[in-house]
């Protein structure tokens, strides 16, 4: 079972095979949970921080493609937790935040979709994120446009940015991803014109319709881990579109 917050702790450990660095605890963010007895109150909680990462090419050639779906995502969540994507560090684009009381950092890396990975290794071993937290947000041609699933491991998919992040990961897999559904090159479409290319009107409104209900889930997931109501809402996802 995916937590998504920790109990009070004095250090974060990685899966043996996955660690990504040594142990600082300067560079976790701690916040106090008031919801939680505490008798000291020089006592803070410490949250296990979230790493939330869209994949996309930076650029402005490449906004609104259907290969930037995951820098929108993030754009969408930024909107959404008012928080403002002002810094750059390791190659990318990052805002710094809390979904409730539980901190976040967001994510576009800026080396281009298939070197997404030289910026999520070392944010993820800077910040001591578990393998477990770290989201990666990407368009996915398996799904309809519009239709996204959330899942807490899973391969590439022959997605050369989620293949290059497990590269920086220590080769280990067992991250969690929404994905988003771009449908499927129509006919004989080359299919780098495909990715690159702008959602049709119909297609957009599918779009942003997801990406409202993707950042619920986030919510969700962040908070409260992989339970019951991220369940419904891959199974809601899955069958928005058919019609009795």
């Amino acid at each position: 079972m995916f937590s998504a917050i920790s109990p009070p702790v004095t250090s974060l450990l990685h899966p043996k095979a996955c660690k990504f660095g040594k142990l600082d605890s300067k560079r976790f963010f701690s916040v106090r949970a008031s919801s939680l007895p505490v008798s000291d109150n020089k006592l803070k909680v410490e949250y296990t921080p979230w790493l939330i990462v869209g994949l996309g090419n930076p650029g402005t050639k490449y906004y609104g493609t259907r290969h930037n779906i995951g820098f929108e995502m993030i754009d969408h969540i930024a909107r959404a937790t008012d928080i403002s994507m002002n810094s750059i560090q390791s190659k990318a684009l990052v805002g710094i935040g809390v979904v409730g009381e539980v901190p976040i950092l967001l994510v576009k890396p800026q080396a281009y979709m298939n070197f997404s990975g030289e910026s999520v290794g070392p944010l993820a071993a800077y910040y001591q994120v578990p393998l477990r937290h770290i989201l990666m947000i990407y368009d996915d041609m398996g799904l309809p446009n519009g239709v996204l699933r959330l899942q807490p491991r899973g391969g590439h998919s022959h997605h050369n940015g989620l293949k290059n992040v497990t590269e920086h990961l220590n080769g280990c897999r067992g991250y969690p991803r929404l994905s988003i559904g771009i449908g499927n090159p129509p006919g004989n479409m080359d299919l780098k014109a495909f990715l690159l290319q702008k959602f049709s009107p119909l297609e957009r409104k599918q779009i942003d319709a997801g990406m409202e209900q993707g950042v619920e889930a986030v919510r969700t997931l962040v908070e409260d881990g992989f339970n019951d109501t991220i369940s419904r809402f891959n199974l809601g996802q899955k069958y928005k579109f058919h019609t009795v």
